[in-house]
């Protein structure tokens, strides 16, 4: 395998191919005893047939006895040649900062967007979706929306599915392919580190006074996105309150949305019923069936921004009204669904420490694995009886529902059987008659107990649509596209 475990990703190459300085550890459970692989039993290098087609090799690694499915191998090496990662937070700031104000460059280069000067460009926004919603996130927070003449380079940004995860890319070694989650990588760098909120706050847990926005002149308006998933598997949940459940602010110029019983990349759709598992449990979810609602709250912000007109309120879970709750109390609140389990884990956080050279900016990882200090509590969306969050926006699946969808989905039994299926959300289907959820023992209405008919789902889906429109968070040329998916759908059709 590439040193990164996989060959999507350029690997940092090892400064040095003996085995004694570094540690490669196994373990079958995240949280599982690491036992040593001996330093004879492994070798940097290609052996496609096995120890005897060894092929030295300073950024592959090779496992004599062969890796084993379903466990976690964690090598800490010494590595070479690091990337400037952090040059891109000046790369994004200037190439932004020379399309929003200059008409060329210093060589004389013209701006393509303008025709004789920068007046004619108004506003300029950036959009971050998860891994890069982090480095927005980091972005605001190193000061680089303020460019070399001191002037603000975004005026808006839409943030998205980042939880309060940042990237950390100005770390030497940046590793910003990987992020933290439950069921890996649960101690990497790019996770939530303190500060985790937009608010300047005192971390309890960590004693950081800070935040992600504190430069009110250059500062922009802020958009800030998640889906039920990162609740799970990003630490949303401290977006709102601190690490000991206390709720902290949220600065006038940001709105938090959630987007209910959606996994990091969608829900089922409208009418649409998923059956395949991907290795999970249940079925997986995920259409991005929340593009209508970004396409919605792009407007919003626009409007906002460049006319002066109130966006939608925040709607995200909160611990004042009963929205958040601990994975405990969630599962007690959870229907009943046959041969559904619900989780007993969430990637929760705590405060590491990568040595003295490291520290809410970046910098250099001296100690790891880091050591780990006290826990954050770190909460979950409080469920309705289908299963749904309560709060949050709900797209039109999740207003007239086929089944219920989660941010959520467990391996399958076997494999790591207690862990969380990735970013993956589940989608359980409702019975068709009353008469069938009784005898499976389903405490959701059937779907004719909703519906009653074909037309009768199409009527709540048009009635959802109009509710979206006047929330502000659909558009009408999108409302006439999601009533005709439920026409063309064969829910209830005789």
């Amino acid at each position: 395998l590439p040193l990164k475990g996989n060959d999507r990703f350029r690997s940092y190459e090892t400064a040095d191919t003996r085995t004694e300085s570094s540690t490669l550890t196994v373990r079958n459970a995240i949280d599982g005893v690491k036992v040593p692989i001996p330093s004879d039993r492994w070798a940097f290098g290609i052996c496609r047939t096995g120890q005897s087609s060894l092929v030295s090799s300073t950024s592959d690694i090779c496992l004599f006895d062969g890796f084993q499915p379903n466990h976690i191998y964690e090598l800490i090496y010494p590595a070479t040649h690091p990337w400037v990662m952090g040059l891109g937070y000046a790369i994004t700031r200037d190439v932004a900062s020379f399309l929003r104000y200059e008409t060329m460059d210093d060589e004389g280069n013209v701006n393509p967007l303008v025709e004789s000067n920068a007046d004619s460009i108004r506003r300029v926004y950036g959009l971050g979706i998860s891994s890069t919603g982090m480095y927005l996130r980091d972005f605001l927070y190193l000061g680089f929306n303020e460019d070399e003449s001191n002037r603000q380079v975004f005026d808006a940004v839409r943030i998205h599915i980042p939880g309060t995860h940042r990237l950390l890319a100005n770390v030497m070694f940046a590793d910003p392919n990987v992020y933290s989650r439950q069921d890996q990588h649960t101690d990497f760098t790019s996770h939530s580190i303190p500060p985790l909120t937009y608010a300047v706050t005192n971390d309890p847990i960590s004693g950081v006074l800070d935040g992600i926005l504190k430069r009110p002149e250059t500062d922009p308006f802020v958009f800030h996105i998640d889906s039920s998933n990162e609740f799970w598997q990003m630490n949303a949940s401290l977006n709102v309150h601190d690490g000991v459940g206390k709720r902290v602010p949220i600065p006038d110029n940001v709105r938090l949305y959630s987007i209910a019983g959606h996994s990091h990349v969608g829900a089922a759709g409208v009418g649409a019923r998923p059956t395949e598992t991907g290795g999970c449990s249940n079925a997986v979810n995920g259409y991005y069936s929340y593009a209508p609602v970004m396409r919605a709250l792009l407007v919003a912000l626009d409007e906002w921004v460049d006319g002066g007109i109130e966006p939608p309120p925040s709607d995200y879970p909160d611990v004042r009204d009963g929205t958040l709750s601990t994975v405990s109390k969630a599962a007690e609140i959870f229907p009943a669904i046959p041969g559904v389990v619900f989780p007993t884990v969430v990637n929760g956080l705590e405060l590491f420490s990568y040595g003295p050279l490291f520290g809410s900016g970046g910098g250099q990882l001296t100690v790891l694995p880091p050591s780990r200090g006290p826990r954050y509590q770190v909460l979950v969306p409080t469920p309705d009886r289908d299963g749904h969050d309560l709060a949050g926006i709900r797209t039109v699946d999740i207003s007239v529902p086929v089944g219920t969808n989660t941010g959520w989905n467990l391996r399958v039994a076997g494999s790591r059987g207690e862990d969380l299926c990735g970013l993956s959300g589940s989608f359980i289907p409702f019975t068709k008659t009353q008469a069938e959820r009784v005898a499976n023992g389903d405490p959701r209405l059937s779907l004719e107990e909703r519906y009653g008919d074909h037309l009768g789902f199409v009527n709540a889906v048009e009635r959802a649509t109009k509710r979206s429109i006047t929330q502000r968070v659909l558009l009408e040329e999108d409302a006439r596209k999601i009533v005709a998916l439920a026409e063309a759908s064969d829910i209830l059709v005789p």
